[in-house]
């Protein structure tokens, strides 16, 4: 059981790298478009699903008088809101993995030396309370190809690379450290309020969780400012959300306990 957690743990951690490497590796095309209607002769990936990202992105400036700071915040909220249900279901997975913790335990302590016996009781146990140990992870993975769209989408679009929002040239990265300092310090925020839930269920989270914030820093550091600039939106948008789900409903449930 212990090297199996190791394991998940590690793996876990090359799965944030590879996602890191991936998006890093676009580094390579900020050139390579000279308008949108370009990327419908990209690759499938670009003509298929980027480029309508990226016409949202264009059709939200001219909403907005040519602002693309606005229309990245915009589409950061539209598209987190539309997977709100699947944030929803991670925390329900989360939640109802918290209740049978003292069940695992007694189990890990009654089964200690048979860990065959030990998996098929915790299993029994997920089904007996309907719990998807599994449930917790998928709503992310759901989540990669969507945010990865909106990157790309944000990054290739070269009216975005000549915009300027509150004196920052979105195309270039911002003077001072300002965005990625910023977008390090909200991501530092947001993993802190969900870290006491999802490392009592997913081993290796909280390794995870807390090089995050550091990896975005550094990604942001030769980043446009445009990319850090959507992070920090979608983080800001993120910790309202950890507030209502985690920190108030944790804290009615203390009030609750109370009386």
């Amino acid at each position: 059981m212990l090297v199996r957690k190791v394991n998940r743990k590690w793996l876990l951690v090359i799965g944030m790298v590879l996602m890191v490497a991936l998006l890093a590796g676009c580094g390579g095309q900020i050139n390579h478009t000279t308008s949108t209607e370009d990327l419908q002769s990209g690759n499938f990936w670009e003509k298929n699903v980027v480029y309508y990202f990226a016409i949202t992105l264009d059709s939200f400036a001219d909403w907005f008088g040519g602002s693309y700071g606005l229309a990245i915040l915009l589409l950061t909220i539209i598209v987190r809101t539309a997977i709100l249900p699947l944030t929803l279901k991670q925390y329900r997975s989360s939640k109802a993995m918290q209740k049978i913790q003292p069940q695992m335990a007694e189990i890990k302590k009654k089964y200690k030396d048979n860990p065959q016996k030990q998996q098929e009781e915790t299993m029994k146990l997920f089904q007996q309370n309907q719990v998807n140990p599994m449930a917790g992870c998928l709503p992310l993975i759901v989540q990669m190809p969507v945010f990865i769209a909106l990157y790309n989408a944000i990054y290739m679009n070269p009216d975005v690379r000549s915009h300027e929002f509150l004196g920052l040239a979105l195309g270039e990265p911002g003077p001072w450290y300002i965005l990625p300092l910023i977008a390090a310090a909200t991501t530092f925020i947001q993993s802190k309020m969900m870290q006491a839930q999802q490392t009592q269920t997913m081993p290796g989270m909280g390794m995870m969780l807390a090089i995050f914030p550091v990896m975005i820093f550094v990604m942001a550091l030769n980043f446009p400012s445009a990319l850090p600039l959507y992070w920090i939106f979608s983080n800001i948008y993120t910790i309202v959300q950890n507030y209502f789900l985690y920190v108030r409903s944790s804290d009615k449930g203390k009030e609750a306990l109370a009386k």
